[in-house]
């Protein structure tokens, strides 16, 4: 999670001193800029005068409540997330707040970890509401906001996709390999939508053991299951009204596709340990670098909610795909380092349009900033983008683990690997600390474009975790 708290402003909205006394001391790592306000009424005086990021605070307050002030706040459509606070845990209170428009319904005392847990992600999610991605071809139409960048003809049906279904609820299911940019496109969709004034969640499907996925979505009642020590509103809550980014949903047990596919179907769901219906009205927009169809066909999808997310489906291009439009990405990645300007030589450009990029758009951005730092300037020659992207033709023949021997048949793949590692060694001037380095990363992207860049089961055919995959791609 990116971290922006170091100027974040947040708003402490309760009627007793000790309350703010301990957010000061709780916060400290977080943030020096708090602002105390004793009252409803003090809260939305001083937010006639700031904008803080984030406003927590308790239900229970001497004059105005905190779900009447809660109300006041979403009426004058401050895309603030609100974290609601009580020592009197009502279910009435909890459905109440999320209905007006609370980010989440904390009971006092709360757990420190989780208590930060929720707050980072209410930070992170007033990152994305305030951050518009437009579109454009043109450096003049760069500015502050995220962009889309491409001219190619791919990505001009894809600025037209997004025109068509932003004013709509439909639900929208986004294809393409990693880091093509699926994430980046949902939040278009978002902020060109008549929802954009409310809440913009992400929920990224891999990274979840399925047991906490299910609460994570749907919420869970106390005593659910150990651990469950108070109420939780999940993000199906969270997200009405609003938008929820579902990303990896090719990675969702078949457990959880149940309960997605009747919330999808009715706007109903159950959270976990609990018996009534809850209903939302969260727009869902899907993203997946998997094959849905060959996972229904290998029974590891359903095929109901397959069919379900086909409403409005549209696939992103691989880089390889739009190779036209590289030069000005790299541009744009460049201008967002601080460089108006880049000169590519003749051979740094014919590398950037022969590379295959199993990273893609991701992977390009930091082969560019890399490039930028070795450079020391705006000028990138090949060998800059060479020393941080592992080369495309060489070709490496499986090593048997330490301390074993090779079986008979692996025979001949030593000793080519024994002819390939003089050559390497002539090569590289006998300098074995960056052919290591190569090697690692000329294995993680043979093994992206073996699983058609999926992470997880690129990740698992090396037997390494995902986490260190994506450093050996530099994402």
């Amino acid at each position: 999670m990116e971290n922006q708290s170091a100027e974040s402003l947040i708003l402490i909205v309760d009627d007793e001193e000790a309350v703010h006394y301990s957010f000061k001391r709780f916060l400290a790592p977080l943030t020096q800029r708090i602002l105390p306000a004793h009252s409803g009424e003090e809260a939305l005086s001083i937010l006639e005068k700031e904008t803080p990021d984030l406003v927590i605070m308790d239900i229970k307050m001497g004059g105005m409540d905190g779900l009447t002030t809660l109300k006041e706040i979403t009426q004058r459509s401050l895309q603030i997330p609100v974290i609601i606070m009580t020592a009197y845990s009502t279910a009435n209170a909890a459905i109440e707040a999320t209905r007006l428009g609370a980010f989440e319904y904390v009971m006092k005392p709360f757990d420190p970890p989780h208590m930060m847990e929720v707050i980072q992600n209410a930070l992170s999610t007033r990152r994305l509401m305030q951050k518009t991605v437009v579109w454009g071809v043109n450096e003049d139409q760069w500015g502050t906001d995220d962009v889309l960048i491409g001219a190619s003809p791919a990505m001009r049906e894809l600025y037209k996709f997004i025109g068509k279904v932003a004013d709509s609820n439909a639900l929208v299911l986004i294809t393409g390999e990693s880091g093509t940019g699926k994430e980046l496109v949902a939040r278009a969709i978002y902020s060109h939508s008549p929802r954009n004034k409310n809440i913009f969640l992400p929920i990224n499907c891999a990274a979840l053991p399925d047991s906490l996925l299910e609460s994570e979505l749907f919420g869970h009642e106390k005593g659910a299951f150990t651990g469950a020590i108070e109420k939780r509103i999940g993000k199906f809550e969270q997200a009405h009204k609003g938008t929820l980014f579902l990303d990896e949903i090719g990675e969702m047990s078949l457990a959880t596709q149940v309960k997605l596919l009747r919330v999808l179907q009715d706007g109903t769901f159950q959270r976990v340990g609990g018996k009534e219906f809850v209903r939302t009205d969260a727009r869902v927009i899907a993203a997946t670098n998997r094959n849905l169809a060959q996972l229904v066909a290998e029974n590891k999808f359903r095929e109901d909610l397959y069919y379900r997310l086909q409403v409005m489906t549209i696939h992103l291009p691989s880089l390889r795909e739009r190779r036209d439009d590289i030069p000005l990405l790299a541009r744009y990645f460049a201008a967002r380092a601080g460089y108006k300007e880049l000169t590519l030589s003749p051979e740094a450009e014919q590398f950037l349009l022969h590379h295959s990029w199993p990273g893609n758009v991701r992977e390009l951005e930091n082969a560019i900033q890399r490039a930028l730092i070795l450079s020391r300037g705006n000028i990138i020659t090949v060998e800059h983008l060479r020393s941080g992207v592992a080369a495309e033709k060489a070709t490496l023949a499986p090593c048997p683990a330490p301390g074993t021997e090779p079986v008979p048949e692996e025979q001949g793949l030593v000793q080519a690997l024994d002819q390939f590692w003089e050559q390497i060694l002539k090569r590289q001037e006998k300098q074995p600390l960056k052919i290591f380095h190569w090697l690692e990363v000329e294995l993680a992207n043979r093994a992206m474009r073996y699983t058609h860049g999926n992470q997880v089961q690129a990740a698992k055919l090396l037997g390494i975790s995902r986490n260190t995959l994506r450093q050996r791609l530099g994402l």
